[in-house]
């Protein structure tokens, strides 16, 4: 933990609605000396199959993010006095090429954990997951992937690309980046092309927990499962804002009937703590589909209970 670390801006001095537009008005990556967890943007969304939008995400999620304050009782824990938080700003990323845009991701990522521990990265499109689980695996070796999400994201490709936003936990697995005995989707739901895309999956090394399960087995019942399936050892975190009923969060590209609401995502997060959470992605919030900030504001909010599991790790 960092002792005396830099907190947001303080809200009875400077209104909410004023002050840095930083995440949650934390400090800039350049105005502390080092880092527990940098906020990092990637306005990337060249990779979507259906609405675009992504690439305002990082920025609609930090206006979104105005309201957090520095305590969460819910988790008895102070996320931006007990580690310090900053802002890494935005990555610039080319939306022309998507393997050259990958790499950008990878080499900024592995630059900004230079001066960082952890990652809390805002999407942009799924499709930054493979490039920031490369980085996580050259320092952690294969990492147990935790993925909260509508759909699978484990097809082969898409109108024969291979890099899209449907494909990056197939190609993780495939580069060895993932612990197949460890990793798992959470939130599945609606049509798929094929019972083989669940056999595919499974085959990848990927178990399922459906959003059904939660009907069947409650909140709690899902999180021992969780908890039994990631063990021992390094997670990484990666959240589709689509895992949300679109009821509850519209602005995203590929919305599905049925979701979880905000409260079942947060409380599962939430049950996360103690585990051995090495960064995290928060993708797929497009702002243009979004109403009254509600699904920023969810994306905000995720943000925050996963800072808070991560201020409780040693």
């Amino acid at each position: 933990m960092t002792e005396g670390a830099v907190g947001p801006v303080d809200a009875t001095r400077v209104p909410r609605y004023g002050g840095p537009p930083t995440y949650a008005r934390l400090p800039r990556l350049d105005e502390v000396a080092q880092a527990d967890v940098a906020v990092l943007g990637v306005p990337f969304d060249s990779g979507v199959s259906y609405r675009p939008g992504a690439r305002f995400g990082p920025s609609h999620i930090r206006q979104s993010s105005r309201l957090l304050r520095p305590y969460n009782p819910a988790q008895d824990v102070s996320p931006f006095a007990t580690q310090q938080v900053a802002d890494a700003g935005d990555l610039g990323v080319n939306p022309f090429d998507i393997a050259e845009a990958i790499r950008s991701i990878e080499a900024g990522a592995e630059a900004t954990l230079d001066s960082s521990r952890r990652l809390l990265t805002l999407g942009g499109d799924h499709t930054i997951a493979l490039p920031l689980l490369r980085c996580m695996a050259r320092r952690h070796g294969p990492v147990a992937v935790l993925h909260f999400d509508a759909h699978l994201d484990t097809w082969d490709s898409y109108f024969g690309a291979p890099y899209t936003h449907g494909t990056p936990f197939r190609r993780a697995a495939e580069e060895g980046l993932t612990d197949p005995g460890r990793s798992l989707h959470v939130g599945i739901r609606g049509p798929l092309y094929g019972a083989t895309d669940l056999e595919e999956s499974t085959r990848l090394g990927y178990a399922t927990v459906a959003c059904t399960d939660y009907d069947r087995l409650g909140p709690s019942g899902v999180m021992d499962a969780v908890r039994e399936r990631l063990g021992e050892g390094p997670v990484y975190v990666s959240v589709d804002i689509d895992v949300i009923d679109p009821g509850m969060a519209p602005g995203t590209g590929t919305p599905e009937a049925g979701g979880l609401t905000s409260r079942e995502l947060l409380t599962t997060l939430r049950g996360l703590t103690g585990l051995d959470i090495v960064s995290a992605d928060i993708v797929e919030v497009a702002p243009a589909y979004d109403h009254a900030e509600v699904t920023g504001i969810a994306a905000a909010h995720v943000g925050y209970e996963l800072l808070s599991v991560m201020a409780q790790l040693p």
